[in-house]
């Protein structure tokens, strides 16, 4: 039996043994080689789809749009904002994992996504395989909050006092398990020995009205959703997560500062395209989103909201999540946290 590759010589040179049909032939070789490039310098070519794993409201979903806003006028196409919230932020990413790898559906990713893997034994998506990093937008520092009209603690001393002497009462809100705020309050219980009643939500919208109710104690979200509350008087701002202080509370001590040694987590927020991305897609997207982060008019927005921009190159940020991944293994591991 005769193949196909055998048969076609036979078809089609006698046909084409002409200076006219070579030249046509030529053309249509070479036409079909900068199809790939063509199509890349072409995008976009439609509006993309940044997909926050939380609900409207929280710091990713401010985040986004501010991004998104600026993205949108450089790339000549609408950048929309997608909520899809759920089981810690993995809900979303997974989503996108799923996503064609064209450059139209993006994750803003977050440290949440760096814990996911050591608490959650049956992940659908690797998060270090599945996506291609783009750049980090900024790094937002927890704090610990209270009820200021409830709650009469005005220090971390005297909310530990509190909790241990009310154990029925010390419950803490997150937005969910296996995010960063879930971990602070993990090596928060460890070292101040009060026993909490950790409570997931699904953002930072929820746990907040919940905060301001008095359904919950405390929490350690980021700084952004509850920052106009502390101004307006609502909440007590106790002591921030990271190393350092915030430049948006500055009074405001640290929870190393405050007796917890060596205490420093904070949430870092990025974006990071489904892997298999066109390589010319991910160098246009890197470059614009970080001229956009670094660029004045985002810093004097990112510093009202109590973020610190950063813009990082793509290899940086991969590095940035290897590194998280591995830090926040050891720490699941050591307080042995599961979820099924």
């Amino acid at each position: 039996m005769k193949t196909h590759a055998q048969s076609l010589p036979r078809l089609s040179l006698p046909r084409l043994a002409t200076p006219a049909a070579a030249l046509l032939l030529g053309a249509g070789v070479l036409v079909g080689l900068a199809a790939s490039p063509a199509a890349a310098q072409d995008w976009p070519a439609r509006p993309i789809s940044l997909v926050v794993p939380f609900p409207p409201g929280g710091t990713t979903d401010v985040l986004a749009r501010a991004l998104g806003e600026k993205l949108s006028a450089r790339l000549g196409q609408p950048v929309v904002v997608e909520s899809k919230p759920g089981a810690g932020a993995t809900i979303g990413a997974d989503y996108v994992a799923r996503a064609k790898p064209d450059g139209y559906t993006l994750l803003v990713g977050a440290v949440h996504h760096t814990i996911a893997p050591s608490v959650y034994p049956r992940l659908s998506y690797d998060f270090q395989k599945d996506f291609a990093p783009l750049t980090t937008i900024a790094m937002v520092p927890n704090v610990l909050v209270v009820n200021a009209e409830r709650n009469p603690a005005k220090s971390v001393q005297e909310l530990v006092t509190q909790l241990k002497a009310e154990p029925a009462r010390a419950t803490y809100g997150s937005n969910g398990n296996g995010t960063a705020q879930h971990m602070i309050g993990t090596e928060f219980q460890a070292q101040t020995g009060a026993a909490l009643t950790h409570v997931p939500y699904k953002g930072s919208g929820p746990l907040t009205t919940d905060l301001l109710g008095g359904q919950i104690l405390m929490s350690f979200d980021t700084i952004t959703p509850v920052l106009p509350h502390i101004r307006t008087g609502k909440l007590r701002a106790l002591a921030i997560s990271t190393r350092e202080r915030s430049a948006a509370l500055p009074d405001v001590p640290t929870l190393a500062e405050a007796g917890l040694k060596d205490f420093n987590i904070g949430t870092w927020f990025g974006v990071l395209a489904p892997a298999g991305t066109p390589e010319p897609v991910l160098a246009k997207l890197s470059t614009e989103m970080v001229a956009v982060i670094q660029s004045p008019e985002f810093g004097k927005t990112m510093a009202e909201i109590g973020a610190q921009p950063v813009g990082n190159s793509r290899e940086e940020m991969t590095k940035q999540i290897s590194d998280e991944t591995a830090k926040f293994s050891a720490l699941v591991k050591a307080a042995n946290i599961r979820i099924e």
